[in-house]
């Protein structure tokens, strides 16, 4: 499947003036991580339409052009190697998923095109010597939870909770947020009871909910994309197992989070790179205009996508090209060297293309998500221990 946002503007040859800018993406619109690839892809498609409302790049427009890899890494290799190879794309962006963005950064590299990403936050993304890629977020997926870490440390002794139940779904993104708030929490003496990983297409949570429930941790810890975490909840709730806090990557973020678990979100966590009431100018236009367009205002996903547009887009602009070939290490070489304002605030990079900052903590409270941590962001005060779901 092939999807094309086009503005106006002849076709042609790539190059000339009045051709698009034509951007290729593999999504994940089908499969396993559909959900969040549909996310994303109205994240892209905000961006083509905002830039190209305010004039486009260059003087020219930005046309999309998406393929569908099925939530497959051998799907989203070829996409890519089509894109670059045949199609004659001017610029790539990433896909969603960690399991996704490696194999596709991969095929950027040996074509030596610029890859920003936005869903790429695990450690082995920037483990593999890539030259070329940048995560268009805040903070990788190791790091999501600090902010909660430090708040948890930092409590009394006696109040502390002392043993936590771990469940991540089987993909390097859900277990890095999960496992590095693990590594943080047993450094500072709390001691794992239940540590599970199960794989991508689970769907029924009844064993690993016993074993939670059985534990009676102090905190459960859910690595997990949307659907997986509504069904652990939902069985953890059958249980009437009633932890002191609960925290899960993703899930809780989503709109339809709520209705999903019956309305008994009071006190659930996750740790967010995006919230729609940020002031940087950039983002109040996005929140509007996306509103307009989609019906509903957006979220972390969309947002990392218009992030990781917004961040090409100060590179072409700043060097003033967009096509294959030289101009591509010119775009990746601007990237290192220079900050980018963006709706998620103010990005810079390392050598491995890790973004150097950090995820605010959001938390369920009187019945909307709110930023509870890091203080200087917080909307209202961590509620602890949660009330019972």
């Amino acid at each position: 499947m092939a999807l094309l946002l086009a503005g106006c503007g002849d076709d042609g040859g790539s190059g000339s003036s009045d051709d698009p800018i034509v951007v290729g993406i593999s999504l994940p619109l089908t499969g396993d991580f559909s959900e969040p690839g549909k996310g994303v892809q109205r994240g892209y498609e905000a961006w083509a339409k905002i830039t190209n409302d305010n004039g486009g790049l260059l003087g020219r427009q930005v046309e999309l052009k998406i393929l569908d890899d099925q939530s497959n890494a051998d799907r989203v290799v070829a996409d890519y190697e089509q894109l670059i190879g045949k199609d004659n794309v001017d610029i790539v962006v990433g896909p969603f998923s960690t399991r996704l963005v490696v194999p596709a950064a991969r095929v950027a590299e040996e074509y030596g095109m610029l890859f920003v990403e936005p869903a790429g936050a695990a450690k082995e993304v920037f483990a593999q010597g890539f030259k070329n890629l940048f995560y268009a977020a805040p903070a990788v997926a190791d790091d999501h939870y600090n902010h909660l870490a430090e708040y948890l440390l930092a409590l009394p002794p006696g109040q502390r909770p002392t043993t936590v139940a771990y469940a991540a779904m089987d993909d390097p993104f859900a277990q890095g947020t999960a496992y590095g708030l693990k590594a943080k929490l047993e450094a500072g003496g709390v001691r794992t009871v239940v540590d599970e990983v199960y794989p991508p297409n689970t769907t029924d949570f009844g064993t690993i909910a016993a074993k939670i429930a059985a534990s009676k941790a102090d905190m459960v810890v859910g690595g997990s994309q949307y659907q997986d975490g509504v069904n652990l909840i939902v069985a953890l709730q059958q249980l009437d197992y009633q932890p002191k806090l609960a925290a899960f990557s993703t899930a809780p973020t989503s709109p339809e989070f709520a209705a999903a678990i019956g309305n008994k979100t009071e006190g659930i966590l996750a740790p967010t790179g995006y919230t729609q009431k940020a002031s940087y100018p950039s983002n109040v236009e996005f929140v509007q205009k996306y509103t307009a367009q989609f019906g509903s205002p957006p979220e972390e996903d969309e947002a990392n996508a218009y992030t990781t547009g917004q961040v090409v887009a100060a590179a072409v602009s700043a060097v003033g090209c967009a096509e294959q070939g030289e101009c591509q290490q010119k775009l990746v070489d601007w990237i290192r060297g220079n900050k980018v304002e963006t709706v998620v605030g103010p990005l810079t990079w390392d050598a491995t293309g890790k973004p150097q900052g950090a995820h605010m903590i959001q938390q369920w409270v009187g019945g909307q998500i709110q930023i509870v941590l890091p203080t200087e962001a917080k909307e209202v005060d961590v509620v602890y221990p949660k009330p019972a779901w």
